[in-house]
């Protein structure tokens, strides 16, 4: 379901002499879990070992929801929104005509956001998927106190106990002794698996069900990338080989991931933190940016093609099949003369465009293109995409010689901001 094209990078001979007895060392380390941050890898079986008990109730827990709201509060900051906020953008689209609604807060702490929404949910019925491994993260901790609150003011503390759900720690912490307390409902993140490797747990699934997505053709769609890539020989480790050698041998710096469709643009921001948390760290690793083209064309896209060389390389990913397609009209006068064009649809222009965009820079601006070719953008697709990714990162930290699962450099902020707040104990 994704294939690799390599005709755009001089090297390609390099990436397939690449020294495949390291990389069935570097797989044996995470198969064995003998690597660097080994407890977190429970996302590499999940696919086949998630909990189907859990996911079923589930899937009862959020059709009884779904039944009574119009909104759905996705709260949550990291890998605790961005993979159902990229799953529901890609799959349902930005403008989806589905009764529920996803808003996603607890990833900021703008105080003029979290008032419009508090504003938007006044007159709706609205429920909560607080998302936190603790409960005590920053940011969703006091986005949940406020829409909490609200929940409870609009509908009593019945209706607000039927319609919060808690997903976090199996036994431990704020959010898991709250839930007990109020008579949430919960459901587990992981022990082993980190946030930017959870969307397929109960951390993006359980939103998902709500807004009407297919997460057995997600799960289906994993899981099929689990059988690809059985063999070392396969394209999300060339895909791990080729960024590799661009950021270590050939001294590239950043990675811009290219999508010709405007609702793939969350996908590459959750791409950007997969990649960017996991290999950004002891001075390595490659800077992950994306665009949209051929929107950003009109922006980006002259630095990329003019500007400062050896810097950034960039990854397309080409979408076969879109969800629907869209014929140009003819117009009788054609003033703007673009009547040529009504013998092509929306979708064969947008390749053409794509087709144009990598001749140009290229051949032209010398920047090396990684082409993944996505069958189709649908359930499925998602699910199997981003466990091809997962595994490609973790390959690509092994390849660094850094732990892709731990994230120190976050915490810094963290404790300088507790500081300055006067945060007892700090």
């Amino acid at each position: 379901m994704i294939k690799i094209n390599l005709k755009h990078i001089e090297f390609e001979s390099e990436v397939s002499s690449f020294d495949m007895k390291l990389i069935q060392e570097l797989e044996d380390k995470i198969i064995n879990k003998t690597g660097k941050g080994s407890d977190f890898l429970g996302w590499y079986n999940w696919p086949n070992d998630y909990d189907k008990k859990e996911y079923s109730l589930m899937q009862e827990t959020a059709k009884a929801l779904r039944n009574e709201i119009e909104v759905l509060l996705v709260i949550g900051i990291g890998g605790s929104y961005l993979g159902a906020r990229a799953a529901d953008n890609m799959i349902r689209g930005l403008y989806s005509k589905d009764k529920v609604q996803l808003i996603y807060v607890g990833n900021t702490m703008s105080s003029t956001y979290i008032n419009q929404v508090l504003e938007y949910v006044s007159d709706k019925e609205f429920g909560i998927a607080n998302i936190s491994k603790s409960g005590t993260t920053t940011e969703p901790g006091i986005s949940f106190r406020v829409f909490q609150k609200k929940l409870v003011e609009l509908k009593g503390k019945e209706v607000a106990k039927r319609r919060i759900v808690a997903i976090t720690d199996k036994a431990k912490g704020a959010l898991k002794s709250l839930a007990t307390k109020e008579g949430y409902a919960t459901f587990t993140i992981p022990d082993d698996i980190g946030g930017r490797f959870s969307v397929f747990t109960p951390v993006g699934l359980f939103p998902l069900m709500v807004a009407g997505v297919d997460t057995d053709a997600l799960m289906k769609g994993s899981q099929k990338a689990f059988n690809d890539l059985k063999s070392i020989n396969n394209d999300a480790y060339k895909y791990a080989i080729t960024r590799y050698l661009l950021n270590v041998k050939y001294n590239y710096k950043t990675e811009f991931l290219i999508s010709y469709e405007l609702q793939m643009q969350m996908f590459t921001e959750w791409w950007k933190q997969l990649f960017g948390e996991s290999e950004g760290k002891d001075n390595k690793g490659l800077l992950p940016s994306s665009c949209i083209f051929s929107t950003d064309l009109h922006s980006l896209g002259q630095f990329i093609q003019d500007g400062t060389k050896n810097v950034l390389f960039e990854t397309i990913i080409d979408i076969k099949k879109p969800q629907v397609d869209l014929e140009v009209p003819k117009d009788d006068e054609d003033l703007d003369g673009l009547n040529y064009l009504t013998s092509n649809s929306f979708h064969e222009i947008n390749q053409t465009a794509l087709e144009g965009v990598i001749e140009a820079h290229v051949n032209t601006g010398q920047v090396p293109n990684i082409i993944l070719e996505f069958d189709k953008m649908d359930a499925e697709m998602f699910g199997y995409s981003i466990y091809w990714f997962m595994r490609a990162c973790a390959i690509s930290g092994y390849l660094l010689e850094i732990n892709p699962f731990d994230q120190p450099g976050v915490e810094v902020y963290k404790k300088n901001m507790f500081k300055l707040l006067k945060k007892p104990g700090y």
